[in-house]
Order: C-alpha cells, then structure tokens, then sequence
C-alpha cells in the first residue's frame, strides 16, 4: 500500500510555530515515527509552501497511490483549486488538521477540501495523521 502525507504552508515549521496549539515535535520526527508504527506501507512525505505545487503534487500522485493524507493548512479555507485537483483525481484523500479549526477564527471553519475528501480528521494533535492511515486499512 502506497500512501502519501501531503503538508501546505507553515507546516514545515512544526517544532517551532506556535507549539501551544501544534506542539515542539518537528513534523520529520514524527514521521519516522510513523514509518516504524506502519512499516508494510510505504508512506511518503510531501510539503511545500506553494499552492500551485500542492495541486502539481495531488496531480502526480492521484492516479497512482493508494491513499492520500492532506493538510492543506490555510489554503483548506481559501484554494478552490486545491479542492478541484482532488475532485479531478481517482486516489482517496483523507483532509487532516493537527488543531481542531473549529475552535479557532471564524475563517478556518470552511473548508475547500472537505467536500471532495473521503473523510476530515482534525484537533488531535499530530495523531490526526495516524488516523488517516488507519482509515485507509479498514
């Protein structure tokens, strides 16, 4: 089973950002982390602060892998193509948010995503991404 992590904006700051709301583990630890937990998945991890990379990477592997985890980060609540590259793709997506964004601003309850993802998993820290894993295996 091929499964991709797939991380928009700021995220590669997790460690650092905000560690009251996401914690102090760094974002890689926490995957190797995870590669220990699954090992007969293959999990690949993808992150970019650029929307049109993002699209560019759900393109590539949507056709392909066998599941998709995405936090989009801000751009969940403001990229309308975000939301249609996963509509125009065959591969599953699972959105994640590592804080529960409905106890947060306003913005953050809508999301661009949602409507087009087999499932949302959000505000358990970075176990939401541990989740969406094993909703790919049941």
């Amino acid at each position: 089973m091929k499964i991709i992590i797939i991380n928009g904006p700021n995220l590669n700051l997790l460690g650092k950002r905000e560690p009251e709301i996401y914690g102090s583990a760094t974002f890689e630890d926490y995957f190797n982390d995870l590669q220990k937990q699954f090992p007969d998945i293959q999990l690949t991890y993808y992150q970019s602060n650029v929307e049109g990379e993002l699209i560019t990477k759900l393109q590539e592997v949507g056709f392909e892998f066998d599941g998709i985890i995405l936090n989009a980060g801000a751009y969940t609540h403001t990229s309308i193509g975000i939301g249609d590259a996963i509509k125009a793709i065959q591969t599953p997506v699972v959105e994640v948010h590592i804080s529960n964004t409905f106890g947060r601003e306003a913005f953050r309850h809508q999301s661009y995503i949602s409507a087009h993802a087999k499932g949302v998993i959000l505000g358990f820290g970075m176990q939401s991404y541990q989740l969406a894993i094993q909703s790919f295996l049941v």
